[in-house]
């Protein structure tokens, strides 16, 4: 499951940046990735999204997107990486996650495929900056 995980990611490369969309090609943000990558290789998704505001769960420190991806996903030591892991990073120390994308790979070249704000779909390194924000690292169930 993991290469069809990656494999869909990538296909996603290059959608514009759309805050809550879920659209390859069309649009999409870093949650709209991920449920179009579920999608693809899980079928329907397991629950509806509510609509969301950029600051979502900052007034009231609600990790939502952890706590979602417990609930959904498996969690994994962050030093456990593997292809298709999804990444739940927090942008600035002290703040709560709200951001995600999806290992693409592993090792030297270490990167991950995001939907990221006046981006689009991209691939990016797993620099050491970005490393430092993961705050959860999950695994697909089955």
């Amino acid at each position: 499951m993991q290469d069809r995980v990656v494999a869909e990611a990538r296909r996603w490369i290059g959608t514009p940046y759309v805050h809550q969309a879920s659209c390859r090609g069309a649009g999409a943000d870093c949650l709209g990735l991920l449920r179009g990558v579920w999608r693809a290789v899980r079928g329907r998704e397991p629950c509806g999204v509510p609509a969301y505001t950029p600051d979502w769960a900052e007034p009231g420190r609600q990790e939502v997107l952890l706590e979602a991806a417990r609930r959904w996903l498996v969690e994994k030591p962050v030093a456990d990486a593997a292809p298709g892991d999804v990444l739940v990073f927090r942008m600035r120390a002290g703040s709560i996650a709200k951001h995600l994308g999806i290992q693409a790979a592993t090792g030297a070249g270490a990167s991950f495929v995001h939907a990221y704000t006046a981006h689009a779909v991209i691939e990016s390194p797993l620099s050491a900056p970005w490393a430092r924000r993961v705050a959860g690292r999950f695994g697909w169930q089955g």
